[in-house]
């Protein structure tokens, strides 16, 4: 089971914690039932849907799925992401339910109402949201967003449902999936995370940043002025025009701390600042604060790490 599943748990119990969520699956074949038996490790209820034409995926075959099963008044959550952002609008539409997108938080959780939290205007702006559920909703969580929810104490149930599905059929077809480059390194898997901003001044000093994180069993991340002068891949930009990550450690490194790029950070790291100006925003959110020179700064640091951690120690720590 992916981390999404994990976050969309943890989702449902801010939203209903006295309730068990019921988790949906659907596909074909032997990848199906191992996707449902990884899955009662989170969820007390399993609810599968095999079908051979739910082996790719459509949105609109899932959708014609789920109206198929779904109860009604359901609060039903999707992943943000190009299937959910192509399969939730119009669910929520046919169950005549409301529909919020790219949710980061349930501020307050009611019977009949929900007040989320999201962004507006590329992450100008944080707002609530009050979404009536009385007749259900679709809602559309952020990946990273929520932490993941932890196993559950007995394994969970599988239903098949399959059986109520029949026979569904699309306008469209489906032909490929063309997986977008993740770069070297999958920052939104690191624990620890030596983020450089424009202080870094030029490329070259990218290797600084690089021998710490090798020290502490990290890796190197970046906000967007990196990204744009071309110094780091794309994949490797943390904010909400870059990725959403969920470290234990993040250290800032020259980093401003602008809203775009704080909003990448999700989960509640520890965050140690390293900027020369005093007054950077990034100090109103760092747990330790560091004022000096990240040039000066970094290569001590990095020389104190290894003479205190064993040889070995971190990299056994990714």
């Amino acid at each position: 089971m992916d981390d999404a599943a994990a976050e969309l748990a943890a989702a449902a119990k801010n939203i209903c914690p006295s309730e068990s969520a019921v988790a949906v699956l659907t596909g074909c074949g032997a990848d199906l039932d191992g996707a449902c038996d990884s899955a009662r490790a989170m969820f007390a209820e399993v609810w599968k849907l095999g079908n051979e034409a739910l082996a790719t995926p459509n949105a609109e075959l899932i959708r014609a799925a789920l109206l198929k099963v779904l109860p009604k008044g359901a609060v039903v959550l999707v992943p943000w992401g190009h299937l959910g952002m192509d399969l939730a609008p119009g669910l929520s539409v046919k169950l005549g339910a409301a529909y919020a997108a790219d949710v980061l938080d349930v501020a307050e959780a009611g019977a009949a109402s929900l007040t989320l939290a999201r962004q507006e205007f590329g992450g100008v702006v944080n707002t609530h949201v009050r979404c009536d559920i009385s007749t259900g909703a679709v809602i559309t969580i952020r990946p990273g967003a929520f932490p993941s929810a932890a196993p559950a104490g007995a394994p969970g149930t599988v239903t098949d449902k399959s059986g109520e599905v029949g026979v569904i059929t699309a306008r469209r077809r489906y032909v490929e999936t063309i997986v977008a480059e993740t770069g070297d390194v999958d920052i939104t898997k690191h624990q620890i995370l030596i983020s450089v901003g424009r202080g870094i001044q030029e490329q070259d000093n990218i290797g600084i940043a690089e021998e710490l994180a090798e020290a502490v069993g990290g890796a190197v991340s970046c906000s967007r002025p990196v990204v744009d002068a071309k110094w780091l891949d794309k994949s490797r930009q943390v904010g909400s025009s870059g990725k959403t990550v969920q470290p234990k450690l993040y250290m800032a490194c020259g980093i401003s701390g602008s809203f775009q790029h704080v909003a990448g950070l999700k989960g509640k790291p520890f965050i140690v600042a390293i900027n020369k100006d005093p007054k950077a925003p990034i100090f109103r959110l760092a747990d330790v604060g560091v004022v000096d020179d990240i040039l000066e700064f970094l290569p001590e640091l990095t020389e104190k790490v290894r003479e205190t951690v064993p040889s070995g120690h971190a990299a056994a720590a990714k």
